[in-house]
């Protein structure tokens, strides 16, 4: 355990749980399901396993001081700041290239800080067994046992049972499929052979440094520039300096489809990917008319109300509605039906357009 660390990546804007995730205030800032914000419980769900010196964040700078004070017990130089978004390829090689030049040996788990995990003992006792496996040379990733076919998460295909490790049984996997059509999807579901991809990933740095160089060398090299730089007085300008010539890559797309030796655990931990207003939905505790509630107001009023989703802090009386959502801010109030929760991005887009910046 001396050699392994984990990375929350904390960049991401939220927009489809607009109007509560904002470009100053995003989701991962928000107490979404628990009391606390999600990227502070994605730091305690981590703590009984890692150090704090070995827990590392990658976020922005107009995030970087709320997240220093809401995870206090992290070492300063443990927040790695990103000049400007670009993706996950570049987050995730940045921190490998920070946690490298500081121990080549390491073994990193690459997780975010958007994600609701029930059964947190569980996802421990999984990520220890991934770094086991991870030794011997795979990137490991978690499989979630799919519970519809979604077409809204990416899927990984199970080939040969490679072991049985820690009461988790370890796959090679075949191939990724990012965000299937409905008819795709279910054909996956019928064959058993999938899981939904979950996102995070554990893999020996050096491994990782190798495949952003065979898929990925313009990042690589740019790393490879910066590498020297960390730790000393003039690393911010040079990454500011490397970072406007940094493309945009996703990694599960730029580096996880193409890379070589991947290695699944399908697993059960009670996982959501809170995204959106819908995905929200379906991890709150209903009342016996399937309504839930969050904000930190106890009044609401609900009469003849069904299936739907009130998040205010002020009294907030709904009558005679089913499949809402309802969000209240103290400058934006918003109603849609449930089925149309992905479509709020769409109006983050016209605010835009249209210059009201200031509710974004």
């Amino acid at each position: 355990m001396d050699h392994y660390y984990a990375v929350i990546l904390a960049g991401g804007g939220g927009t489809r749980l607009w109007p509560m995730s904002r470009s100053d205030f995003p989701k991962q800032l928000l107490p979404l399901v628990e009391d606390t914000s999600m990227f502070r419980v994605s730091i305690e769900r981590l703590a009984p396993l890692f150090p704090v010196e070995h827990i590392y964040v990658v976020t922005g700078e107009r995030f970087a001081d709320k997240m220093r004070a809401d995870a206090p017990e992290l070492p300063a130089e443990n927040f790695i700041i990103e000049p400007e978004g670009r993706n996950t390829g570049p987050a995730a090689a940045l921190a490998m290239a920070v946690i490298t030049q500081r121990d080549p040996d390491a073994t990193v788990a690459l997780l975010t800080a958007d994600h609701h995990i029930t059964y947190k003992e569980r996802f421990r006792a999984v990520l220890n067994c991934a770094f086991n496996v991870a030794q011997a040379g795979y990137i490991v990733t978690l499989g979630i046992s799919p519970s519809m076919p979604s077409t809204g998460f990416g899927y990984i295909r199970r080939g040969e049972l490679l072991s049985e490790t820690g009461g988790f049984q370890v796959f090679h996997s075949l191939n990724f499929t990012e965000k299937p059509d409905p008819q795709t999807a279910r054909q996956f579901l019928r064959s058993g052979e999938y899981s939904w991809n979950s996102g995070m990933f554990i893999w020996r740095a050096d491994l990782a440094v190798r495949e952003f160089k065979r898929q990925q060398p313009v990042i690589h090299d740019l790393m490879a520039d910066y590498q020297p730089h960390i730790d000393t007085a003039d690393a911010t300008a040079k990454l500011a300096e490397l970072w406007s010539r940094m493309p945009r890559v996703q990694l599960d797309t730029g580096v996880m489809e193409g890379a070589e030796r991947i290695a699944v655990i399908p697993v059960d931990i009670g996982w959501s990917d809170i995204g959106s207003w819908d995905a929200l939905f379906d991890v709150l505790d209903l009342d016996v008319d399937g309504n839930g509630f969050r904000g930190s107001s106890p009044n609401r009023v609900v009469v003849d109300t069904k299936n739907s989703l009130v998040y205010s802090d002020k009294l907030t009386v709904t009558i005679g509605v089913e499949d809402l959502v309802v969000v209240d801010t103290p400058d934006v109030l918003m109603i849609c039906h449930k089925d149309r929760a992905q479509d709020v991005r769409k109006v983050v887009d016209l605010l835009r357009e249209t210059e009201q910046d200031k509710y974004l």
